[in-house]
């Protein structure tokens, strides 16, 4: 299944995408597409629903962020062998984590607003993991069953403030609108396999980003059993597990960074696609 949550911000209704791309309203099924909602379960639940009977939604209304109320927004860096190459970064003995603030998520086709005084700001087109059931000291084999689904997040980086700034990566990624996710969650029976997914990113009509899953360094369930040693992964918790080389930073011989007046374009096969305009904040 494709679920989707549609409408103005803060105002958004459950939905699904049917098999012909039409999107249907959800909201007599489900109060939301949350944690709460994830579980095996319920979302066997939903899949049992009769399609023709959910409601048309007319017309092209905004998509929110594809799963609300996010817990955790985790960070996976330098988790692509060709980007740490590019970036001149060591692979890493195990996944580096950061955190990025929730409230830097936003719609997958919502504007991006550069913080003031950004002068490096920077694309990553990433796989991101739903989680949908509580996840504690599970084996790599296991994990992937604690998944709910899987989509699109555009991990927008301040590079200055992530590493000038002092502190830790989170300064440069926690930026209001930095977190745009979906366009909908593709739950866990549609991706066979999430470490041979094609994913791009343009920038302006030029292609930036180019890669696959498969060039992972820690794989979903390696990172998913990684974390789950260190802290509790609750239902609706969002994991955003690295890009692919192509990032702005390591542009040669001279880096190149967002402007006002950019348009990205993020791609997962799969997944969707996300658009971005980009402003800079006044």
């Amino acid at each position: 299944m494709k679920l989707v949550r549609y409408g103005k911000t803060g105002q958004e209704e459950p939905g699904l995408i049917d098999e012909n791309g039409v999107l249907r309203d959800l909201s007599g099924h489900v109060k939301d597409i949350n944690g709460a909602a994830l579980s095996d379960a319920k979302l066997a639940r939903i899949a049992a629903l009769d399609v023709e009977d959910l409601h048309i939604v007319d017309g092209t209304p905004r998509f929110g962020p594809c799963v609300a109320d996010v817990g955790k927004f985790m960070c996976i860096g330098l988790n692509y062998s060709d980007h740490a190459a590019e970036t001149g970064a060591s692979i890493p003995e195990h996944p580096i984590l950061f955190m990025k603030a929730t409230s830097a998520i936003v719609g997958p086709d919502d504007t991006v607003s550069l913080p003031r005084g950004s002068e490096k700001s920077d694309w990553e087109v990433e796989l991101a993991v739903v989680i949908g059931k509580t996840a504690k000291y599970v084996s790599v084999d296991d994990a992937l069953d604690h998944v709910a689904g899987y989509c699109i997040v555009n991990d927008v980086s301040e590079r200055h403030f992530q590493t000038a700034l002092s502190g830790n990566w989170t300064k440069g990624k926690s930026c209001d609108t930095f977190g745009p996710i979906g366009p909908w969650l593709v739950t866990r029976d549609e991706i066979e396999d999430p470490q041979n997914l094609d994913m791009t990113l343009d920038v302006n009509g030029k292609r930036m980003q180019t890669g696959n899953t498969k060039t992972m360094i820690f794989s979903v369930a390696e990172i998913i059993a990684h974390l789950s040693t260190l802290f509790t992964l609750h239902p609706g918790d969002v994991i955003s597990t690295g890009t692919p080389p192509g990032v702005g930073l390591g542009m040669k011989p001279n880096p190149v960074f967002l402007k006002s007046g950019d348009v990205m374009e993020l791609h997962i096969e799969g997944l969707g696609t996300q658009r971005q305009n980009v402003v800079m904040d006044t």
